[in-house]
């Protein structure tokens, strides 16, 4: 791939407590090779003015945004779920319902439209937390991996990079219950066969790795937590594992197991560096502390979290004990990593009544460095040399950015203002437009294809 350059209005480097103006952004093989302020306490230097080859980045320029936090499928629920009564638990009967209707290639034609939704949105990598495995009834199809084919090709066709994290899902509930009816589809039986199928999954594209998820502590018994866990520290992958989000999940583990889930996690060896609590909305002070000294990464869905009446956990406290941050966008109820970023600060003013936890610098660590990190790409997420060709650009001249200092964009912008995403080196967004998906039409066709026979 032949010296790229990008000549950056304002762009966010590393360690800058606010973007840096007129930055010259290059790039070989997929990598930074330069990254150069042209402008130093005052106007722009002539060199601004001759580069000629240079492709122009009006707006604000940030690293990639990593959603660390997928359930593909989920998308075909948005309008559908919200104007209803209820909880997690009764949304949860209609996401099964949609999980029904899928297989490998209207999976496919689905993952596709929402990762390519996600690339417009400025989101440059995905963890897909991945528990739909087999057919209707739990028969596995030919290839027993034919869904986890799907997303790795769905995430190529929308220019994405995507960390799938195969996930563990084998009873259903922490007393050990057997799943039944839709479920079905999400079990391998025990943990060393989950492991043997995903042994033999191993795909060889560039834009995708492995990883492994334990669903919760609902979903593993606790007698085989140690054997997902080992599995994904002798493969030197990620873990991710749904913490905490219900009360009525700490509730269940107490009375089985007479501690909460992130005890249970701890005292199996799951918790640790390479391990992302997703959720954790729900932890005791004494699970933040468990959290904080194994220095398990958080990651935080508040568009989620509040669209299913979940609450809002202590995210600056688990901060401040150790755990670093990501976020994801979980149901797809809203694709937009700036909304979620600003729902940290806001969602922790709701919680204590006060102002001021998060600088905008935290915020785009947790969307950016933050996320890349716990889905195993440690590579991505700054501008700096030797980093991923990455690079977001938001307008500043749109309804909502006009007037705003480049310094608040995270508080001011949202998906819409996202008009050019590069990945790896690649345009894969101008204009705000995506330049090989045509995102609203794939994405209403397909979700047509499975909600069809709901809706008529």
């Amino acid at each position: 791939m032949p010296l790229t350059r990008w000549l950056a209005e304002y762009a966010w480097l590393p360690d800058r407590a606010e973007p840096t103006r007129d930055v010259l952004i290059e790039a070989t093989d997929g990598r930074l090779t330069a990254v150069t302020p042209l402008t130093v306490d005052g106007p722009p230097t002539a060199g601004v003015e001759v580069l000629g080859d240079a492709v122009r980045l009006p707006g604000l320029t940030v690293p990639g945004l990593a959603n660390a936090h997928s359930h593909a499928f989920h998308r075909a629920l948005r309008g559908r779920t919200h104007d209803g009564r209820g909880d997690f638990w009764s949304w949860r009967s209609l996401m099964y319902a949609i999980a029904t209707r899928l297989d490998p290639d209207t999976y496919l034609a689905l993952a596709r439209a929402v990762y390519a939704e996600m690339a417009l949105a400025g989101i440059t990598c995905v963890g897909e937390f991945h528990y739909l495995h087999h057919g209707p009834g739990g028969t596995p199809y030919d290839d027993p991996n034919a869904m986890s084919a799907a997303l790795v090709e769905a995430a190529a066709h929308a220019g994405v990079r995507l960390t799938l994290l195969d996930t563990a899902y084998l009873t259903g509930g922490v007393d050990g219950a057997p799943l039944t009816g839709p479920q079905r589809r999400f079990g391998d039986g025990d943990a060393l066969r989950w492991a043997a199928r995903v042994d033999a999954f191993r795909p060889a594209d560039e834009h995708v790795r492995l990883g492994a998820a334990i669903h919760s502590v609902r979903a593993v018994p606790a007698e085989q937590l140690a054997t997902v866990a080992g599995w994904a520290d002798r493969n030197g992958l990620p873990l991710h594992v749904h913490l905490s989000e219900q009360p009525a999940e700490n509730d269940a583990c107490r009375a089985v197991h007479g501690c909460t889930p992130t005890r249970l996690l701890a005292d199996h060896g799951v918790l640790g560096p390479h391990t992302t609590a997703v959720h954790a909305t729900h932890p005791t002070a004494a699970d933040v502390a468990l959290l904080g000294d194994s220095r398990t990464r958080v990651c935080v869905c508040p568009t989620t979290e509040r669209d299913l009446a979940d609450g809002v956990g202590p995210v600056r406290r688990m901060a401040d004990a150790g755990s670093p941050l990501s976020l994801g966008s979980d149901s797809h109820a809203v694709v937009d990593l700036f909304e979620e970023a600003r729902a940290l600060e806001m969602d922790e003013r709701l919680r204590t009544r006060r102002r001021g936890h998060f600088t905008p610098v935290e915020l785009l660590t947790a969307a950016t460095v933050g996320g890349h990190a716990a889905l195993g790409w440690g590579d991505a997420g700054r501008l700096a040399v030797g980093q991923r060709a990455d690079l977001v650009t938001v307008r500043l001249d749109s309804a909502r950015t006009a007037g705003v200092p480049p310094v608040g964009a995270f508080f001011a912008a949202t998906a819409a203002d996202v008009t050019s995403v590069v990945v790896d080196g690649r345009p894969v967004v101008d204009g705000g437009r995506h330049l090989t998906v045509d995102v609203p039409t794939e994405l209403r066709d397909s979700i047509a294809a499975v909600t069809a026979k709901e809706d008529s």
